[in-house]
């Protein structure tokens, strides 16, 4: 059956409405089961050994005390995960940064592993394990790690995507660019040019729920894995890979997720966990600890990035630059490139150029984070843009509206835009109440525009009819953000059928066919393309089944409101069949009915959103406040509007915390200063107000119903949103994130001493 995947008006019944969620009960009860939650008879308490040092050559390792202890089944070190990546450089970095090898690379990097029958009897074991190290120099700061005198923290990277290709290591992993036009020209006809560098710090997701599994390796060479994650697929292919076990007799079953927001896309003690198991010949359960989570599971990249606009008097921007600096931890990753593609995004450039290089550091390595890289590089872009625009003497929006990219513009990273929402977002804020509102004593307002790709990928979906008409749809793609409900609710606008009639599972990766990670905000757009082909699949299966119960042709027959219908003069006396009528007689008309469907989802519309925030801050001691904040995002069509008014608020809530409060802070030893709760803080209730939102629907026209992504751009501009507000409420611009009370405050003095 051919599928049409292109945009068509059409009324709906049920994308649009607001259901309550499939998972609400569960997780308010405490029935829902988290990671942590799932248990095996007979199995073992696993612990992590961490290195205390940034950067250090592992000389000896000596297990044997651990292993002698009583209640020890198991103690597995590196040489228990052989390499088996076969020069995959991608590979060997997840397999190093699960067990250390030759040396350790940062603070917090596993160096040994236990499985004991109790934890008391583990985390003793941890205490006996001898490990002989040679501290070495370290670096964490990714300006200082570029300096030529720099200590080198790998002797095999060479930078990537520069000419000639260079004969000795470094720690810059590779330079990327992207752009078009002559920007030099650009600028020689700029009225006004600013210049400016600006410094964001290492932030982590700050998901709730620490990353925790349970594996089993069998004798028979099979193993299952229950575990939090984002991507059960891409667990389940990494973690055969690194242990020689084929993918398929490896089962990865995802459980509830207490959030992600990107960071429960990587594999970080999973396979340490069926190394265990494999070893001990029981199951094995391993939790993170907070602090475990802050000092080995992957933060954002810290950035230092350099930027440069120039404007005519009219507004009209002429030229724009941006040399992008991204820590990536001790392995090569792609993040300064993402931020190289959507720094200038935007907006409508004829001469644009940004170039981003990738630098080892002896931090964490580095994980996504909800629209990875791009927070970084529009904290610097729109702060950039709002201090322009000041200088011409232009009101900031307007400034934004004159240059933003529209249907036709090429994008400052290569494609042509399709239709898109960028002006609609900025022609909302202007228009919005917050804009014009008064502001009170030390408040500033500001403002900022986010962007992001949004991805589709590959995506199986099984759908099946039950003898009674309700259905069941098996996706792979983890639900994150709601997209249970939202995929409940495209089948049955498809099926024309009652939402209640519905219901969404996550299937294990035994059970459903490959489905790529729940990343990118792919999760409602490639699944959903997937369930509507399945849904048309099974319509075509009931129409063939009431051609059969009727005795016509099936080309009489055409599905309309959740019924096969006969058409043509002498039909006129056959009633209507439901989904009900029609799998109730199944058995007769040739088994279960079902529908399949499995695709790569292309044409994911991209995204913008603009933010609008206010603020007040205590001359005296610093302290910001957000007293209002608004999101305006385009969400090309809002499936389930409570959930995607809730994507809104819940990134722009991890922005501002990003914004005012949270990053990483490094000793001279290069150790993790802050690896809790209590010292790395994330925004809680009380220091928020109410998040307004407003959706913008600009249909995506690659998708039946329009769908874009929402759950990423929403976390893009709090940050200079932010800044700019604070800028504008102490009148002093800020280049740092987090502009936390002492930056503010050593701003004011600079300030002051003039």
């Amino acid at each position: 059956m051919t599928f049409d995947p292109s945009y068509k008006e059409q009324g709906l019944k049920s994308v649009g409405t607001r259901p309550l969620r499939p998972d609400g009960v569960d997780k308010v009860t405490g029935r829902a089961r988290y990671g942590a939650d799932f248990n095996m008879p007979g199995q073992l308490v696993g612990r992590v050994l961490r290195s205390p040092h940034a950067h250090a050559r592992i000389v000896r390792i000596d297990t044997s005390q651990a292993e002698a202890l009583k209640g020890v089944k198991a103690v597995v070190t590196a040489a228990d995960l052989p390499d088996q990546s076969n020069g995959d450089a991608a590979t060997f970095a997840v397999l190093d940064n699960c067990m250390a090898r030759k040396k350790a690379m940062y603070d917090g990097h596993a160096v040994a592993a236990v499985a004991a029958i109790d934890a008391s009897v583990a985390k003793a074991a941890l205490k006996l394990i001898v490990v002989e190290y040679e501290v070495l120099p370290h670096v964490v700061d990714v300006d200082v790690a570029m300096a030529a005198d720099a200590p080198v923290l790998d002797e095999t990277v060479f930078t990537t995507g520069v000419e000639p290709a260079p004969k000795t290591p470094s720690n810059v992993a590779n330079r990327s660019e992207f752009g078009h036009g002559d920007v030099e020209a650009g600028f020689a006809k700029a009225d006004m040019i600013v210049e400016r560098n600006y410094k964001t710090e290492q932030t982590h997701q700050g998901y709730i729920e620490p990353h925790a599994c349970v594996a089993n390796c069998n004798s028979d060479g099979t193993a299952d894995l229950w575990v939090c994650t984002q991507g059960p697929f891409v667990y389940r292919q990494v973690c055969a890979d690194l242990l020689g076990l084929d993918v398929s007799k490896l089962r990865v079953t995802s459980s509830e997720i207490g959030g992600g927001f990107g960071g429960k896309t990587h594999v970080w003690a999973e396979p340490v966990a069926l190394a265990l198991s494999r070893k001990a010949g029981r199951p094995v359960k391993l939790v993170m600890t907070r602090e475990e989570v802050f000092r080995a599971s992957g933060p954002t990249s810290a950035t230092s990035i350099d930027v440069k606009i120039g404007a005519k008097k009219d507004g009209t921007i002429t030229a724009a630059e941006a040399t992008l600096r991204y820590t990536s931890g001790p392995y090569a990753g792609m993040w300064a490139e993402l931020g190289a593609m959507t720094s200038f995004a935007c907006y409508d450039l004829e001469n644009v150029k940004t170039v981003g290089w990738e630098v080892v550091v002896n931090r964490p390595k580095v994980a996504a984070y909800r629209a990875p890289s791009a927070p970084m590089a529009a904290f610097a872009i729109e702060s950039a843009v709002d201090e322009l625009a000041h200088k011409i003497g232009m009101d900031a929006v307007d400034f934004r509206i004159k240059n933003a990219a529209s249907d036709g513009s090429k994008s400052s990273y290569g494609p042509v835009y399709g239709p898109i929402g960028i002006g609609p977002t900025l022609e909302a804020a202007k228009s919005h109440p917050h804009m014009s509102a008064p502001l009170g004593e030390n408040q500033g307002r500001g403002m900022a525009c986010g962007f992001w790709f949004n991805f589709g990928g590959q995506t199986c979906v099984d759908l099946n009819i039950g003898a009674d008409g309700t259905v069941t749809i098996a996706v792979g793609t983890v639900d994150v953000g709601g997209s249970r409900a939202s995929l409940s609710l495209i089948t049955a606008e498809e099926l024309g059928i009652p939402y209640e009639n519905v219901k969404a599972i996550v299937a294990d990766t035994s059970s459903l066919g490959y489905n790529d990670m729940t990343d990118g905000s792919r999760g409602t757009f490639s699944s959903s393309m997937a369930a509507i082909s399945a849904a048309r699949n099974a319509i075509q299966v009931m129409r063939e089944r009431a051609a059969t119960m009727w005795d016509i042709s099936v080309d009489d027959i055409i599905w309309e409101d959740g019924h096969a219908k006969a058409v043509g003069a002498t039909h006129d006396n056959l009633a209507p069949l439901s989904v009900a009528d029609i799998a109730a007689e199944a058995g007769n008309t040739g088994g279960p009915i079902a529908g399949h469907s499995e695709l790569v989802a292309d044409g994911a519309g991209v995204s913008f959103g603009t933010h609008i925030c206010d603020v007040e801050v205590d001359p005296e001691t610093g302290s910001t406040r957000v007293v209002r904040y608004t999101v305006i995002q385009d969400a090309g069509k809002a499936v389930h509007p409570d959930y995607v008014e809730g994507q809104y608020q819940g990134g722009a809530v991890q922005g501002i915390g990003w914004a005012l409060n949270e990053e990483y802070v490094y000793g001279a030893d290069g150790r993790l200063q802050n690896p809790g709760f209590l010292d790395y803080r994330i925004p809680v209730c009380s220091d928020l107000p109410m998040i307004d939102t407003q959706i913008l629907e600009i249909p995506n026209p690659n998708h039946p119903y329009g769908v874009r992504g929402v759950g990423e751009t929403s976390i893009v501009p709090p940050l200079a949103a932010v800044a700019n507000a604070v800028s504008n409420a102490v009148d002093v611009r800020m280049f740092h994130i987090p502009v936390s009370p002492p930056r503010i405050l050593a701003a004011l003095n600079a300030q002051a001493k003039g």
